[in-house]
């Protein structure tokens, strides 16, 4: 019965998220209410606050969501036989098959860190960690030699983010912006930056 009981609160907590996600990306953080929030989700106030107190609270809740999500996906890169290939699979999931919903809330995010203290802290700390471990999942790359040797792993892992950021923020702010067509320069890009010399005429490989 507590494990039955333990599933059902943590289906409630993920369809309250999946509301709160199409609201927020929809009205914008400050436009949506807790009250369409519970409609989104069909429940009371009273039983969605018994969840989450607040919008903070299911900021830090998406939040979370998605730092595994990315968590696991950088496993994958570690995983996969080969690194440009598992970082190609990586900026494809993240960066095109994403829904505009995910990347709308994402920029939301982003310039509500701007304004608000308590969403600022989660979101560098979350930053923080992702940039750790990207670091660290290129540094894997590189002991194995999948990428060049001399490659700074913090210096790429901004870069990456930064291009990561760059393309969603386009996504959000840019009617009819083309992912799927911009995506192989991106690649293209980042495996010049970390090939090994000499193999960067192979960039286009791992698109096809």
């Amino acid at each position: 019965m507590r494990r039955a009981n333990a599933q059902l609160q943590s289906d409630r907590r993920t369809e309250i998220l999946d509301a709160a996600e199409r609201c927020f990306a929809r009205s914008g953080f400050h436009q949506a209410s807790m009250q369409d929030i519970c409609a989104e989700a069909g429940m009371s106030p009273g039983n969605l606050y018994r969840y989450f107190p607040s919008k903070e609270a299911l900021i830090a809740g998406i939040s979370e969501r998605n730092r595994a999500e990315a968590v696991a996906s950088f496993a994958q890169v570690d995983q996969a036989p080969d690194f440009f290939d598992g970082l190609a699979q990586l900026a494809r999931h993240h960066l095109v098959d994403r829904t505009d919903s995910e990347v709308g809330l994402c920029a939301e995010i982003m310039s509500e860190s701007r304004r608000n203290a308590d969403v600022a802290r989660l979101y560098h700390d979350i930053e923080s960690d992702i940039k750790r471990r990207i670091a660290a999942m290129l540094d894997t790359a590189r002991g194995r030699g999948e990428i060049r040797a001399d490659v700074d792993v913090e210096a790429a892992a901004t870069v990456l983010m930064v291009l990561g950021d760059g393309m969603s923020w386009r996504r959000s702010v840019e009617k009819g912006f083309d992912a799927e067509r911009v995506l192989p320069l991106i690649l293209k890009m980042v495996h010049c930056l970390l090939a090994k010399p000499g193999a960067c005429d192979k960039s286009g490989e791992s698109e096809q």
